[in-house]
């Protein structure tokens, strides 16, 4: 095999193992140098431009709280209407109406409804529309990049510290653009910290009401603590699970997180949804997590658990471990964790050092691509490889969810998993998936210049021979789309 050949190998396995699959162009894009560029995709910006036209979580979070008021507010009024409606008919009744007034209360009651659905219809959810537009924009993005290692790393990250838009649709979309994009090539800690203060993580685990026994709150109120975020932050964030925490330092840590709140919308038209935090629901005192003591009465005590759990060391193990088996392996070498390991912790937890020791170490490329894609990343290879560039957010959203991974919208907050077993059995919906791609493109895209010029013909020869024999350019394109070339990494 020549240099040239050899480069393009290794630059089809960099954009599948690496990347968001090949795009036109994107083979000769990398050179004879795919791991460098890699790592130069690394330095460029990650910020989406197009990003100015979308909300604040806080701005989200706003808007769709000031219309579910005005919904119900509607709803009360047309109810009002109708009750008035109803007791001036029943005065104007004569003695003989009034008698037949059983057999219209039904029709009252139908009619009293009717009206109060269609004044909640009238104020419609704005969550919807601006969850789609965060996705079209997300989306576009991983079609538009270059190689799209950057914006792996992103979907991964956002992933690990997942929120779902089943519970708080409003901020999904802008809680990664502002907590994780914002921090995914950075330090781990300005990551975390950043992640568990964000009001979308707050709300999803729970943690607006938990309140201390002894905080001014839990006294008057009879509240309890409630413990999701720090569980889910040591278990899942962090250390992660049996790493030698107790369930007493679940609960000194969820005494610690007490207090972490957003500003409630309706008392504060300005800074509603944005992150504050409340000394009236915090555990007073210190507490002690992992063997340490915490004495700070404020939010203070809480980042400060928080650094401590991202400069442990079962934490740069548990990262490098859940890193290397996205990108490389569902069993990746122990040489390669181990090196991404101790890059995390000899920089202090630098993302970005420790996704170039991920691509720089051999151990990462000896592998065949027998990794199976989550079906996002199978999707966006398929779409990439076409060329297109721009998406319908209602269909591809759609697709998504029909493929078992709906966008931000995990069972649980450890996320979407990242080995074959929890995606095999599903693999027969993507084929439903591809004809009706490859039925909507046929006219636009050439399976033979797929292979060709944007997969410089590293394509396994059966799948070749296949897409020969197909009797249409539609079974040609849907045949191609599932061989393993695309959805193996």
């Amino acid at each position: 095999m020549s240099n040239s050949a050899k480069a393009e190998a290794e630059a089809v396995l960099a954009l599948h193992r690496f990347g968001m699959g090949p795009r036109p162009g994107s083979i000769a894009a990398m050179g004879t140098d795919p791991r460098g560029a890699l790592i130069a995709e690394l330095d460029r910006p990650l910020t989406l431009t197009a990003a100015a036209v979308l909300p604040t979580s806080a701005k989200a979070f706003r808007t769709v709280a000031d219309a579910n008021a005005r919904r119900t507010a509607r709803v009360k009024q047309a109810q009002q209407q109708a009750k008035k409606q109803q007791m001036a008919a029943a005065q104007a009744m004569s003695e003989d109406q009034a008698q037949a007034q059983g057999q219209g209360q039904a029709q009252d009651k139908d009619a009293a409804e009717m009206a109060a659905k269609q004044a909640a219809e009238a104020v419609p959810d704005p969550g919807r529309p601006m969850y789609l537009q965060e996705a079209k924009l997300r989306t576009e993005a991983a079609l538009a990049a270059e190689i799209g290692f950057a914006e792996r790393l992103v979907w991964f990250w956002s992933n690990h510290f997942c929120v779902s838009a089943n519970k708080i649709q409003s901020m999904s979309g802008a809680y990664e653009r502002e907590a994780v994009r914002a921090n995914a090539l950075g330090r781990f800690v300005d990551l975390l910290l950043a992640v568990e203060g964000h009001p979308a993580m707050l709300f999803y685990l729970d943690n607006l009401e938990s309140m201390g026994a002894n905080s001014i709150a839990g006294i008057n109120r009879s509240r309890g603590l409630n413990e999701n975020i720090a569980r889910e932050i040591m278990e899942l964030h962090t250390l992660g699970v049996r790493t030698g925490y107790t369930q007493d330092d679940v609960i000194s840590f969820a005494n610690v997180m007490t207090g972490w709140t957003l500003v409630p919308p309706g008392a504060d038209p300005q800074h509603g949804g944005e992150f504050t935090f409340n000394p009236r629901l915090h555990e007073p005192g210190g507490q002690t997590v992992l063997g340490k003591r915490y004495e700070q009465e404020d939010a203070e005590q809480g980042r400060a658990v928080l650094r401590d759990l991202a400069a442990h060391p079962a934490t740069s193990a548990h990262v490098a471990t859940k890193l290397a088996r996205h990108f490389v392996a569902d069993e990746p070498p122990p040489a390669l964790i181990e090196q991404m390991a101790k890059t995390f912790r000899d920089t202090e937890g630098d993302l970005k050092q420790v996704a170039i020791a991920m691509v720089s170490s051999d151990e990462a490329w000896r592998g065949p691509p027998s990794k199976l894609k989550r079906p996002g990343e199978w999707v966006a290879g398929m779409v990439r490889a076409t060329g297109i560039t721009t998406v319908d957010p209602v269909r591809y959203t759609g697709g998504q969810e029909l493929l078992g991974e709906a966008l931000w919208r995990p069972s649980a907050p450890k996320g979407y998993p990242d080995d074959e077993a929890s995606w095999i059995d599903g693999v027969g919906r993507r084929l439903d998936i591809a004809n009706n791609f490859a039925e909507r493109i046929t006219g636009m895209a050439d399976p033979q210049v797929i292979i060709e010029d944007v997969f410089a013909s590293e394509i396994a020869q059966e799948v070749k021979q296949a897409v020969g024999r197909a009797e249409s350019r539609q079974q040609a394109l849907a045949l191609l789309f599932m061989s393993a070339d695309f959805q193996r990494r």
